[in-house]
């Protein structure tokens, strides 16, 4: 039972005990002469208990109240703040990350160029050291091919000469006897010791 209708009943039992008159119905219970308003004993002091009640509410409990909506209003107030830089933040963010994916792209438009550029340089190079070395190996050869060339005409004129004197020296000694060998030994040294003279 709220404290209005306890004051209001203690306050209405007072003033009707002292009159001596509370109104019955048919059945015995206590009633109203007014079915909507309640007499004027029980309306003043109900009225006076209501305003006390009140009054004691606005001192004690108002402030409490009013502190309590204050703090609501600004834990309200912060959270939509903390939300409004969350969002902001989170632009931020999604700006520099937008940004930095642009980056990303020229970035790797980049590095592919210059992958290019040096794959593009090593090939270039590439091909021009396998010609030099290709040159040179085709020079080497020729000048082997030409020096084995000689080699070989030098060592068959060789060989032919030694067979020569070989089959000279075999006719010589096949066909002269050794009177024509011996004079053969002496006219020679005979046109040797002139032809000494004659330059001397």
């Amino acid at each position: 039972m709220s404290l209005f209708t306890t004051a209001t009943l203690v306050a209405g039992r007072l003033i009707g005990a002292e009159d001596g008159h509370l109104p019955v119905d048919d059945d015995g219970q206590i009633t109203t002469e007014n079915p909507i308003l309640p007499p004027m004993k029980e309306l003043i002091p109900g009225s006076l208990a209501s305003i006390i009640v009140f009054a004691l509410l606005y001192k004690f409990a108002g402030p409490t109240i009013k502190k309590s909506f204050t703090d609501r209003t600004a834990r309200i107030q912060k959270e939509l703040d903390d939300s409004a830089a969350a969002r902001a933040a989170a632009e931020q963010e999604a700006a520099r990350i937008r940004a930095a994916k642009g980056d990303i792209d020229a970035e790797r438009s980049r590095l592919y160029a210059e992958a290019d550029a040096q794959a593009e340089a090593l090939l270039v190079d590439g091909r021009v050291r396998i010609d030099t070395e290709v040159a040179e190996l085709e020079a080497r050869a020729d000048a082997e091919i030409a020096a084995a060339s000689g080699r070989s005409g030098d060592e068959l004129r060789a060989e032919i000469a030694r067979y020569a004197a070989s089959a000279i020296d075999r006719v010589v000694d096949g066909t002269l006897d050794s009177g024509a060998h011996q004079d053969l030994i002496e006219n020679f040294i005979s046109n040797v010791g002139a032809g000494r003279g004659v330059s001397a």
